[in-house]
C-alpha cells in the first residue's frame, strides 16, 4: 500500500462552453497523506469544488491521475467507481440534499442500505452515529423538523457512517451563522481524530485559521499556496 492516501499528478478539468471550453482545474499536483486534515482555500470559482468533485469520483479529469492508496482511481469502471464512493468516501455538500420525506435516522441509513447490509444492522450503526453527532432526540425528525445546523449535522452522519477513508467537505458552513459553524467545525475535528482523512473547501478564511492544519490555495485553476500549520492570512 502507498504511503500517500491520494496522489494527483497534473491533474486538469476543463467544461464545454459554447464553442470552445474552460479551463476549471489546469494541472494540480498534490498528495494527501493518510488521516491528514486540509483545507482547500480560494475565492468563488477557483476550482475548488472541482477538485473536490474529482476527489470524490464524481466527475473525472480531462487529463492527469488520481492514485488511490496507489492505483489509479479512474482506471476502475462505473460500477467499481460507485462501491468506491459508498465505501471509501464520504461527502458533505454545502446543501445537505437531505432525503425530505425520511427520517434522520433513515437518511443516515441510506448508505448503509445501499452497500448491502440489513435494515436492522443499517439501522443500529446510524443511531450510533447519529449519536455521535448529538442528534440521539432527533432520529425519527425529518428534515423540515430540522434546523439548518441539525441537517447539516444529519449530512455528517450520513458521510459518516460508512466508516470512510476520506471525508470531503464542500463549504459545509456555507450556510449556517458563526456559532452552528464552528459546531460543524468541532465535528469534523472529532472525525479527523478516528483516523479519517478530512478534505474541505472554503473560501471563509476565518474558519481556516481557526483549524490550524494544512490549507492549499487555489487561484485560477492552480495550486498556488500549500501551507502547514499556522494564521494562514487570506486577503479578500
Amino acid at each position: 500500500m502507498s504511503e500517500a492516501l491520494i496522489e494527483i499528478r497534473g491533474l486538469c478539468k476543463s467544461f464545454p462552453m459554447g464553442d470552445g471550453q474552460i479551463d476549471v482545474l489546469r494541472g494540480i499536483d498534490l498528495t494527501i497523506a493518510h488521516g491528514e486534515k486540509l483545507a482547500v482555500l480560494g475565492r468563488s470559482g477557483v476550482g475548488k469544488s472541482t477538485l473536490l468533485h474529482v476527489l470524490g469520483a464524481l466527475d473525472r479529469p480531462t487529463q492527469g491521475r488520481v492514485l488511490f492508496e496507489g492505483e489509479d482511481l479512474f482506471a476502475r469502471d462505473s460500477d467499481a467507481l460507485a462501491s468506491f464512493r459508498n465505501q471509501k468516501l464520504g461527502f458533505i455538500f454545502q446543501f445537505h440534499h437531505l432525503l425530505p420525506d425520511f427520517t434522520a435516522l433513515e437518511n443516515t441509513m441510506m448508505p448503509c442500505l445501499i452497500g448491502g447490509l440489513s435494515w436492522d444492522e443499517a439501522a443500529a450503526r446510524a443511531r450510533a452515529v447519529l449519536e455521535q453527532v448529538g442528534l440521539a432526540h432527533r432520529l425519527d425528525h425529518k428534515p423540515g423538523e430540522l434546523s439548518g445546523g441539525e441537517q447539516q449535522r444529519v449530512a455528517v452522519a450520513r458521510a459518516f457512517v460508512n466508516r470512510p477513508a476520506i471525508l470531503i467537505a464542500d463549504e459545509p458552513t456555507g450556510n449556517l451563522d458563526p456559532h452552528t459553524s464552528v459546531g460543524i467545525m468541532k465535528l469534523l475535528d472529532r472525525i479527523n481524530r478516528t483516523g479519517t482523512t478530512v478534505v474541505m473547501a472554503t473560501h471563509d478564511a476565518d474558519i481556516v485559521d481557526q483549524m490550524r492544519r494544512r490549507v492549499i490555495e487555489l487561484e485560477r485553476g492552480l495550486l498556488v499556496r500549500d501551507q502547514a500549520r499556522g494564521v494562514y492570512g487570506y486577503a479578500r
